[in-house]
């Protein structure tokens, strides 16, 4: 058993050793050992492929806005690994964290005896989530946002109140498929019979795979441009304003102070569940419940600025639909600066068409490489840019201090990448701006 809260978060980190294992019976078998605590839970579950924290975010903060208490797991972390565990938007203690870990402890040493083999990190964490929730700090209840694909994910034992699906792009294609429809069928996997499933998703190949599935599980679909639309957008100096119609009320000029058109679908997600919600008598809320949630929402490391002056940007574009959003909004908000890049990826993304988007916008780009199991060397990534004004290093925290020293005034500074990079970053850039 460990007797301090960094025994714990060792233990825990070091089973990334073991990779991704896909599956859901390792899940279930510890979640029997402990009575099944998921299935105590009221909770939504929200996956896709970009786009889940933020709408974890806007919900949670309408839920909030409303007087409920709110339970969220979501991954990565960016400033601390408690952030994944939150409760109101507050992460658990250290002292919490230890008290969890040592139930799970027993458990993933026993599985490690079995057939089954033993859980993952990712598993180690959903089920101290799971415990958490139902057993030592209840709630009214609990997002669960999705870690990868979602039929075999290990959050996907729970039977929600209602299931959201943000968008479909080709990421973790070696794991989830290398088309469209491979992957939208494994982000599908999380629809629940007679559970309604709210998407944004609007590529017909993927869209035609979640309209099967739902009609398989006689599951309500709602999705974006038939059922409910965005209207009147218009991007302010930190933000977004925005109108939301379906087809029985209009919620005209809602703000948000998460920087992205993007944003405004993720928004719509939260505003449509949160309807939903309130219609069926399970969470009231009124319309300003709705406006002031969305005002207050913020999720760190989305086109995050850190500073003014130098204007220093961080932004978790870690892949192709990530950077492509990255790209729009640096064009459409400045466009007229010159745009310095640092950026660094894992390297089983992919890395052409991310480099090759960022090399159009940016003025200068100086690729880096991190301390993470995946990710890619900096040399790998400098010789896929085209760009004319590219460096490589190996030191990131040097290759950044640099470019705060060098920033000329008219420019911006963007580090972008793997939200696990940026998580190391943002507490590394605020000690020295």
């Amino acid at each position: 058993m460990f007797s301090t809260y960094e025994e714990a978060l060792e233990w825990i980190h070091a089973r990334l050793r073991l990779g991704i294992k896909p599956g859901l019976k390792r899940m279930e078998w510890m979640m029997a050992r402990l009575a099944n605590p998921h299935r105590d839970l009221k909770s939504v579950h929200i996956g896709g492929t970009n786009g889940k924290g933020s709408t974890v975010t806007f919900l949670r903060s309408i839920l909030q806005a409303g007087g409920h208490t709110v339970g969220t797991f979501t991954s990565p972390y960016i400033e601390q690994f408690n952030e994944r565990i939150s409760i109101n938007g507050k992460p658990i203690t250290d002292e919490e964290i230890l008290q969890i870990a040592n139930v799970i402890k027993p458990l993933a040493d026993e599985l490690e005896g079995t057939e089954l083999e033993g859980p993952t990190e990712f598993e180690v964490i959903t089920a101290m989530a799971f415990y958490y929730f139902a057993k030592v700090h209840q709630v009214d209840i609990v997002i669960f946002e999705v870690g990868l694909g979602g039929r075999f994910d290990s959050t996907n034992i729970i039977l929600p109140i209602l299931s959201i699906i943000t968008n479909i792009g080709l990421d973790h294609v070696n794991i989830l498929g290398h088309t469209y429809e491979e992957i939208a069928f494994e982000k599908a996997g999380i629809i629940k019979p007679g559970t309604p499933v709210f998407t944004a998703v609007k590529r017909p190949d993927a869209l035609g795979v979640i309209e099967k599935q739902a009609e398989k599980m006689e599951a309500p679909l709602f999705k974006i441009n038939k059922d409910f639309s965005i209207e009147n957008h218009k991007s302010l100096p930190k933000g977004e304003q925005f109108t939301l119609r379906n087809h029985e009320r209009t919620l005209g000029n809602l703000v948000i102070n998460m920087i992205g058109e993007h944003q405004t679908e993720n928004a719509s997600l939260a505003i449509m569940a949160s309807l939903y919600l309130n219609e069926r008598g399970l969470f009231p809320l009124s319309k300003e419940d709705i406006r002031i949630g969305l005002t207050k929402a913020y999720w760190p490391g989305r086109f995050e600025i850190l500073s003014e002056n130098p204007l220093v940007v961080i932004d978790g574009a870690h892949n192709d639909e990530g950077i492509t959003a990255l790209v729009h909004e640096l064009n459409q908000r400045f466009g007229d600066r010159k745009i310095h890049i640092v950026f660094t990826a894992l390297k089983d993304k992919s890395l052409e068409k991310m480099i090759g988007k960022l090399d159009e916008v940016a003025d200068k780009i100086t690729f880096v490489s991190f301390d993470y199991p995946r990710a890619a060397a900096a040399d790998t990534l400098f010789e896929i840019s085209h760009s004319d004004n590219k460096f490589a290093s190996d030191d990131w925290q040097k290759a950044i201090r640099e470019e705060l020293s060098n920033l000329e005034d008219g420019s911006i500074l963007v580090v972008t990448g793997s939200l696990y990079f940026i998580s190391e970053v943002k507490p590394m850039v605020r000690t020295i701006i």
